[in-house]
């Protein structure tokens, strides 16, 4: 069962969106810390790090192996084993704050700002929430196997997001 909830968007003017995911997650900060700042880490559950440099300003390039798409940028805050946080091309802001529960459990508290239509915005939101999902089976010892990735489970997440808006909307 994924400990990954439905995230909560936001806009920020006209097609600017803030997404936000808050993960519970029983593993130590450390681990995760490793799973979102490192080459290694990033490769089991969301891209290939072809360029990481882990210092506040450093270059970023991230080569997603399910789709072949590729940003860069830079890493625009770097606070060691609290918050590392990536500004690239087309993805926009992407910030993850780590914050440890005791020794062996860490909330995530994770933003990404960025841009786009509402369509769009759907897309993102399903798409965090199967890497999430990705994140959990890597901690668990079972990194993605990207030759093997289909979009099935991000299609059922995408339809998911959208009921969830049209339920929200109708409130």
């Amino acid at each position: 069962m994924s400990l990954v909830s439905h995230a909560t968007s936001e806009r920020r003017g006209e097609n600017h969106w803030l997404l936000r995911f808050e993960l519970h997650l029983p593993y130590s900060y450390q681990a995760l810390w490793h799973a979102v700042t490192t080459p290694d880490g990033l490769r089991g559950w969301l891209a290939a790090a072809d360029v990481l440099e882990r210092h506040l300003g450093g270059a970023v390039t991230l080569r997603w192996l399910n789709t072949k798409a590729v940003a860069s940028g830079h890493v625009s805050a770097w606070d060691v084993e609290r918050v590392a946080e990536y500004t690239v091309a087309g993805l926009g802001r992407i910030r993850f704050h780590l914050e440890a529960v005791g020794t062996d459990s860490t909330v995530i508290r994770f933003v990404n700002e960025r841009g786009g239509s509402d369509e769009a915005r759907l897309d993102c939101l399903a798409a965090w929430h199967e890497h999430f999902e990705l994140l959990e089976a890597a901690l668990a010892g079972r990194p993605t196997d990207w030759s093997t990735w289909t979009d099935s489970r991000w299609a059922g997440l995408r339809a998911s997001y959208a009921s969830f808006g049209q339920a929200r909307k109708a409130s």
